[in-house]
């Protein structure tokens, strides 16, 4: 199915159009059809000569109605911008005119209405027509002159129509749903009901989703879908859905402009840096504004940075992605105030003097779809799935400037300044503090923000650092442990000649070797500390494993005490090392063996 609203000025024929076309009453409101005016959303649709199906979303033209044309027009990909041949051009068909620009729509037919009642007339009308849509998306549109009374134009309307929807951008099947709601109420035995024009992604049958509203979030299920009074199991773009929901909220407690979602696939914001796209400029438009995307009409307050580009700040939380198109009215009137365009779903606190315009010289530079590179480099990290959500395209490859750790990406630039900083971090602080554990996590995550902080490992590695046991250090390399070198060396050089004779606590003090200094020394691989204050080298167990092997087994406390040439004192912590290890397995008491194999 392919999606098409009306447009135009109050009472030129757009119902009385839709109804010839399709047969079907669009008026869905006695007092509508009374008084002969639309006054809220109408559907209808029907078969063009392809076999394609086309539904129409009819328009309110009144000035009064303004916010509910644009919660018809805001979803539709394509428009019939209906003006009436013995009329002209009218004041309601420049507000219309006007959305249609500001919600960047360019695809779409001019039909010219009322044909009978102006014999002759429509040349002169198309001339104006063109002229005011001459800066608009449907200048190149093709027109069509109709009578629906006597049919005139309508076959020609048809393959018009049936051309304008060949050529719309090929639905996305696949895509993220976001279901703006203008329709919700209850059927008997079916319960809760809500409609929209699906513009991408899938619905099906039995899915989960949520519908997000001014009160939050709300999960429901789909329970059945219909397009076209007829029954579905699974509706893709481009379509008119109706979908009853499970929920635990009724038809009353949600509203035109709630939106039906896929998951926590959409980012919920209300704050946005906008581009302006037409009409007046940001710094001549008042605070308060109704900014309308969709089938929503949400009050938000501006704060311009220049004419074209300002902060808006939404009362509530709506999903929104980079390139969305938003229309502005000022508040109480009745006519489009200025375009907008999303550039920044996530921007920055400005808190500083001279913010507003950095914040504007940055705008400027961005591109309104959101550039993968552009949206990567102001993080410094991101994870690709985040771009996804914001709604930034071209993720098919790592662009060139971005470097990708599985999930995340990685602005290179960024990474030479983290790898530089850690490094030089590190480096710092061995020559002010030798006996200094090394650089903590926290430390690090501090030195490159909660992006890096995410990434800390590839980052190290990049910057040719390691961790352990919570610390970073220079990898493989023998720590020279500062005023504590002598003492250690010395403390070597005994070991080594004597490999089982632990120095006493008073022989450490001489060397001037506390628990910090031999902390740092046994970081950095030089001594190996037991329990009960023993210090030996690191080969020690290796070396005592080596004499023990040759005793018979099991052997005895003593035996191993001999067979090592040491004390007691000594013995027993390096035999319960041993014991941990796996290398030796104690019998009871007083034995122990070697374990095999």
């Amino acid at each position: 199915m392919f999606v098409v609203a009306t447009a135009g000025h109050v009472d030129h024929g757009k119902s009385t159009l839709v109804r010839a076309l399709t047969g079907m009453e669009p008026d869905r409101w006695a007092e509508e059809r009374r008084r002969g005016l639309t006054i809220d959303l109408g559907f209808a649709w029907t078969t063009l000569p392809s076999g394609r199906e086309v539904a129409f979303v009819d328009v309110p033209g009144h000035e009064r109605f303004l916010g509910n044309m644009l919660a018809g027009v805001g979803p539709a990909p394509a428009v019939c911008f209906v003006v009436a041949a013995d009329e002209g051009w009218q004041a309601q068909s420049s507000d219309h005119r006007d959305a249609i620009a500001a919600l960047g729509i360019s695809r779409g037919i001019v039909v010219l209405t009322r044909s009978d009642r102006a014999p002759g007339g429509a040349p002169g009308v198309l001339a104006r027509v063109r002229s005011e849509l001459a800066g608009t998306g449907l200048r190149d549109a093709p027109a069509i002159t109709v009578s629906a009374v006597d049919g005139t134009g309508l076959d020609e309307l048809r393959s018009a129509l049936d051309t304008l929807v060949g050529s719309l951008p090929a639905p996305q099947p696949n895509a993220r749903v976001r279901l703006w709601i203008d329709r919700s109420f209850t059927i008997n035995g079916a319960g809760t009901v809500v409609t929209g024009t699906l513009t991408a992604g899938t619905l099906a049958q039995g899915e989960n989703l949520m519908i997000a509203g001014a009160d939050g979030t709300t999960p429901v299920s789909v329970r059945g879908l219909h397009s076209c009074n007829r029954a579905v199991g699974s509706v893709g773009p481009t379509s008119r859905v109706a979908v009853n929901i499970r929920s635990g909220v009724s038809a009353d407690g949600i509203h035109r402009g709630d939106v039906l979602l896929a998951g926590d696939s959409w980012p919920l914001v209300n704050a946005v840096d906008v581009r302006r796209t037409m009409g007046s400029s940001f710094t001549d438009a008042p605070q308060q504004l109704m900014v309308h995307i969709g089938t929503a009409a949400v009050p938000g307050r501006l704060r311009p940075f220049d004419g074209d580009h300002a902060r808006l700040m939404l009362d509530r939380r709506i999903p929104l992605e980079l390139g969305d198109r938003l229309v502005l009215r000022a508040g109480g009137s009745r006519s489009v105030l200025a375009g907008a365009q999303i550039l920044d779903i996530e921007p920055p606190a400005l808190s500083r003097r001279g913010d507003s315009g950095r914040r504007a010289t940055a705008l400027a530079a961005m591109s309104a779809g959101g550039d993968p590179l552009t949206e990567v480099a102001r993080r410094g990290a991101v994870r690709v799935n985040e771009l996804r959500r914001m709604g930034v395209t071209g993720l098919g490859q790592v662009p060139s400037g971005v470097k990708a750790f599985g999930e995340w990406w990685v602005h290179e630039p960024a990474l030479e300044v983290w790898t530089l900083r850690l490094r030089t971090a590190v480096e710092q602080l061995r020559e002010r503090d030798p006996l200094a554990a090394g650089l903590s996590l926290g430390a690090a995550r501090d030195l490159i923000g909660p992006a890096g902080g995410a990434l800390l490992d590839p980052i190290l590695q990049a910057a040719g650092l390691e961790h352990s046991t919570g610390y970073i250090n220079l990898p493989g390399e023998r720590r020279d442990l500062g005023a504590a070198e002598k003492g250690i060396g010395e403390l070597e050089s005994r070991l080594t000649d004597h490999p089982f004779a632990a120095p006493e606590a008073g022989d450490l003090d001489i060397l001037g070797l506390g628990a910090r200094e031999l902390a740092a020394a046994e970081r950095s691989g030089r001594v190996l500390r037991l329990g009960d204050g023993i210090v030996l080298l690191p080969r020690a167990p290796a070396l005592a494993m080596r004499e023990l092997s040759a005793l018979p087994q099991p052997f005895t406390t003593s035996e191993a005490r001999q067979a090592l040439g040491t004390t007691r004192r000594v013995v027993i912590p390096l035999l319960e090392y041993l014991d941990s290890r796996g290398w030796t397995r104690r019998l009871d008491a007083g034995r122990r063996t070697i374990k095999r194999g």
